[in-house]
């Protein structure tokens, strides 16, 4: 009896993988900006190396869990395996869902971690090196090689866990 107990404390202790994780809850995101259409990135919205002034597009997330104080949005070349899974950047939003799990992200400048609307952070800066060395998020940088850009929603709670999760394509480049 004792192995049972200490089996089912250890579990309890084992992080979020397999069905458990599939089964949390599915954020899903929109273009607050109609020039974003999540095809293809508008033009401007790319780094400086290829003459933009790129930003991270206003987005309006739905189906966002009640207990969710941060959203993070990691940013990423899915072409370009070293530039994945938040190469481009990792940005933090304090929010507060509206009663019907509702939250609007701003834009947010790229290539600096300063001047960010309130409540929004640099949670990792983007893992470019040299002429692409970004302080915070890099927007495309391909050079219009037709890659294809998105960003992985996660929701925290107040303690950091993870609640919820969504992914948005933000086109190609």
């Amino acid at each position: 009896m004792k192995k049972i107990i200490a089996m089912l404390m250890l579990a309890a202790c084992l992080p979020l993988t397999g069905a458990a994780f599939a089964q949390m809850p599915e954020i899903t995101a929109t273009f607050a900006d109609a020039t974003w259409n999540g095809e293809t990135v508008p033009a401007g919205q790319n780094c400086p190396l290829q003459g933009g002034a790129g930003a991270t597009p206003a987005l309006m997330l739905t189906g966002v869990p009640e207990l969710t104080t941060a959203i993070r949005l990691s940013f990423n070349d899915e072409t370009y395996q070293p530039m994945n899974d938040g190469g481009h950047g990792v940005v933090e939003f304090a929010v507060t869902p509206d009663q019907t799990g509702a939250v609007e992200l701003p834009s947010v400048p790229g290539n600096t971690a300063e001047g960010l609307p309130d409540g929004v952070t640099i949670a990792a800066a983007a893992r470019s090196e040299g002429d692409y060395a970004s302080a915070g998020y890099l927007p495309p940088c391909s050079g219009g090689q037709g890659n294809t850009y998105s960003a992985n929603i996660t929701a925290l709670n107040a303690a950091g866990d993870e609640i919820g999760q969504g992914k948005v394509t933000l086109g190609k480049y």
